[in-house]
């Protein structure tokens, strides 16, 4: 049942639900991780369910060889007739053998790893103790549906690289957060700019681990990350508040906390910022015709939806109706939660009956879900956007704004043209 609650230092009521939700797991972050993680490989310890999901999700050729796979839990395995330990130091030494490039392993929990107690951490330590004098690392952290959502995942693992960071003898700049790396490029470039060069967690290659100490101001590129953010802040790094690097406003704000931590001058931040800044608010502004005035509805599903609901209030004039997420951290969702409608609904976790209900009730011109929910709901004749495409795509700062404008445009654009088209007449969508 849903209650009506203050939560934190936020005054505004938040409707926390718990009950049955509609999210993939945490594994699902590996599909974008071991693009990052150049020289890393994922070895999942479940079941064929966590293999097949894996394949689907990633898409993979069948002529792919990609940096992850799956150590099948046989029912062996689950009844306890097998010693499990045994069987998953032998996959990890013929993986090895293999895969002689790998400079580290992690080894990631499922939800049937997690039910028969399958200690990873005590196998990670172990097999770290007989592989790391050879030139490869072994980590362990957990992709569990049964405690995570799917960005979750990603959380965990840098969580998981924290305590191997080395220690940093000054102060510096730390992004935190896998970013595609058109966009990191970008960011890296303008922080440089400011005078602020930023080291980038997680670092493409594992043997570049970002230095961690007091000195350490922390930029979180992604608002799902408070594991990895309580990780570092154990090795004294402090984490600035600001909105999430979204559109021309976000991203501003985003380099502006960075700016003062540092003591970059107002005027030299301006003039950095200014162009970069322009360029977004143009390229939004060619979809905000089609966006303005429209109704937008978040089911709760990536963590992403409090920052992007900013985005499409602040920049591009749509109405949140509804913004579920997941979980909802006052701390980092705040600096967003604030620009927010006070006629927005603010919804933590999901009862997704009763969410549904809401949304029935409410018809918005848009609702933002998961790919479960997505096609029910089409055929109930409402336009939807897929919230995991927003996590694949390059969303973050200026050069990317008028592209994330662009995604919530496009199903809008999509319902436009299906409307107009006669009785029989064949649909050209794009």
């Amino acid at each position: 049942m849903g209650m009506l609650a203050a939560s934190g230092p936020c005054t505004r009521p938040v409707l926390k639900e718990r009950g049955q939700r509609e999210v993939f797991c945490g594994l699902t972050g590996i599909v974008w991780l071991h693009r990052k993680l150049q020289d890393a490989f994922f070895l999942v310890v479940g079941s064929r369910t966590c293999a097949h999901l894996l394949q689907s999700a990633a898409g993979v050729m069948i002529f792919a060889e990609p940096r992850f796979a799956t150590a099948v839990l046989e029912e062996k395995d689950l009844a306890g007739l097998a010693d499990a330990h045994d069987e998953l130091d032998g996959v990890v030494a013929r993986l090895i053998e293999r895969r002689p490039d790998v400079r580290l392993l992690f080894l990631v929990g499922s939800c049937p790893s997690e039910v028969i107690k399958l200690d990873l951490d005590k196998a990670a330590k172990r097999l770290d103790a007989r592989w790391a004098p050879r030139g490869t690392r072994v980590l362990s952290w957990s992709g569990s549906g049964i405690e995570t959502t799917f960005t979750q995942g990603e959380d965990n693992c840098l969580a998981s690289l924290v305590p191997e960071c080395p220690a940093a003898q000054g102060p510096g700049l730390l992004v935190a957060g896998a970013l595609p790396d058109v966009v990191e490029d970008r960011l890296r470039d303008l922080l440089a700019r400011l005078g602020i060069p930023p080291a980038f967690l997680p670092p493409r290659r594992s043997g570049d681990l970002p230095p961690i100490g007091p000195g350490t101001r922390v930029l979180l590129a992604q608002p799902f990350l408070s594991e990895t953010a309580a990780a570092l802040e154990r090795r004294g790094a402090r984490v600035l508040e600001a909105p999430f690097p979204f559109g021309a406003e976000g991203t501003t704000a985003w380099l502006h906390a960075a700016a003062r931590a540092f003591g970059v001058e107002e005027m030299h931040f301006r003039a950095v910022v200014a162009p970069g800044r322009e360029r977004a608010k143009r390229a939004i502004a060619r979809h905000r015709p089609l966006l303005e005035g429209r109704r937008v509805f978040f089911l709760p599903d990536s963590q992403l939806e409090i920052p992007l609901a900013r985005f499409l209030w602040e920049e591009c004039g749509m109405v949140p109706v509804e913004v579920g997420t997941p979980w909802l951290h006052q701390r980092f969702h705040g600096p967003d939660l604030e620009r927010l409608p006070p006629s927005a609904r603010i919804a933590e976790g999901q009862d997704v009956d009763r969410q549904l209900d809401r949304l029935r009730a409410d018809r918005p011109d848009l609702t933002v879900c998961g790919l479960g929910l997505a096609n029910p709901l089409e055929a109930q004749g409402f336009t939807t956007k897929w919230s995991i495409e927003l996590v694949f795509s390059p969303i973050h700062g200026f050069d990317q704004a008028g592209d994330l404008a662009e995604l919530f445009a496009r199903p809008l654009r999509r319902r436009a043209l299906l409307a107009s088209l006669a009785p029989g007449e064949p649909a050209a969508c794009s």
